[in-house]
This record gives C-alpha cells, structure tokens and sequence, in this order.
C-alpha cells in the first residue's frame, strides 16, 4: 500500500481510465469506508456515496456530463450528495456508542446549532463531502488506483437520474479506476510564501 504523503504528493486527476480494470467488492469497500470515517461536525456523518454500477446508467450520466469519459471508463463512479437535514434525522444515533449523557448533550447542540439555519445546514453538508471525496481519493490511492474528483455536469440532471431525496444535494463525483495514459503537464502549485498566512492577513 502507498503512505499517505506520497499519496497526497502524487495525486493527480486522471482524466482517462482503463476500463477493463476492475475493483473488488473488498477493496472498494474499503474505500468507501474510509470515506465513512472522514470528520463531519458533530459527527453527523452528512454525507451519502451513491455508487454508480449500471452501465445504462453511466451512460445516461455520461451525457449530462459534458460526455466525459471518465463517468464510464472508471472502475467505479461515486456521487457524493449531502444530506441537509441530517442534523434532524434521530440525531442521538450519532452519538449511540457514546454514555447517554453525553448523547443527550449532543443531541440538544446539534438541534440548537442547525435548527432555522439553512445556510449553515447546507454549507455543513458541502464541507463534509468535500471531505469525504478526498478521504476516497486517498484511500484509492492506498489501494494502487488513480482518481478523478468532479464537478462538470449538470447537477439537476443527476439528481433527477439518481432519484435524488428533495433534502438532498449532489456536490461532486469521484471516479477511480487504473489512469490509461499519461497525466497531462501539471499547472504547479503556489508557493507556501502566497498561500500561508501567519495570524492575519495584512
């Protein structure tokens, strides 16, 4: 397996997939389940991973995404939709494993925080799958595969595929398979002195 470092080093997006590779039922489960265990604010764990297996579908997906070839060539296809009312969904059983007192304080900050704050409902939702898909990256990663974060497509049409749940919202796709060709020249990083700023920005 690749060390996490080297991972985030050499992820790159790959654009095209070799789409005869396959990824077991036990390896994709591992990555998913590393998506699983990203960090979500008060453990609401927001997000849901539709896992794309029906070639129809994939093609249908294909055409309201800008006919990229990624959507059908990789090993698998996950969209990544939050749930914006998660926060109100039993919200104890977040906090199942944990003594009952601490269960029931969590549970009255979680209705507290979101309750008539749909803003912070949605944003929560986006940060945690924004999480989540680079957790996937990752594990795929671990696992010797490449991947592809995505967001060009139409994303009422996805949802409209996908029967997506109306408290529901897509954020993006992360497709992952073995790349079919060489990635593209990198358009580089900034350098640390542009990005990190020490205690405020000037």
């Amino acid at each position: 397996m690749t060390d996490i470092l080297t991972a985030i080093a050499e992820r790159r997006s790959a654009k095209r997939f070799d789409p005869s590779v396959t990824i077991s039922e036990e390896e994709l489960r591992s990555i998913l389940d590393a998506g699983r265990k990203a960090p979500t604010a008060f453990n609401i764990q927001h997000w849901r991973f539709v896992v794309i297996s029906d070639p129809a579908l994939r093609k249908q997906i294909r055409a309201v995404s800008w006919d990229q070839p990624q959507v059908e060539e990789a090993s698998a296809l996950i969209v990544l939709c939050a749930d914006f009312k998660a926060w109100e969904k039993n919200p104890a059983r977040y906090w199942a494993a944990a003594p009952e007192k601490m269960q029931t304080t969590y549970e009255g900050m979680i209705k507290q925080f979101y309750s008539g704050n749909e803003q912070m409902q949605r944003d929560e939702g986006i940060r945690s799958c924004g999480m989540a898909a680079y957790a996937l990256m990752l594990a795929a990663a671990a696992h010797g595969y490449q991947s592809c974060p995505m967001d060009g497509f139409d994303f009422k049409a996805v949802g409209s595929l996908i029967n997506l749940p109306d408290d529901h919202e897509v954020v993006m796709f992360v497709a992952i398979g073995k790349k079919a060709e060489e990635y593209p020249p990198h358009g580089g990083h900034l350098p640390l002195s542009e990005t990190i700023i020490h205690n405020r920005f000037s």
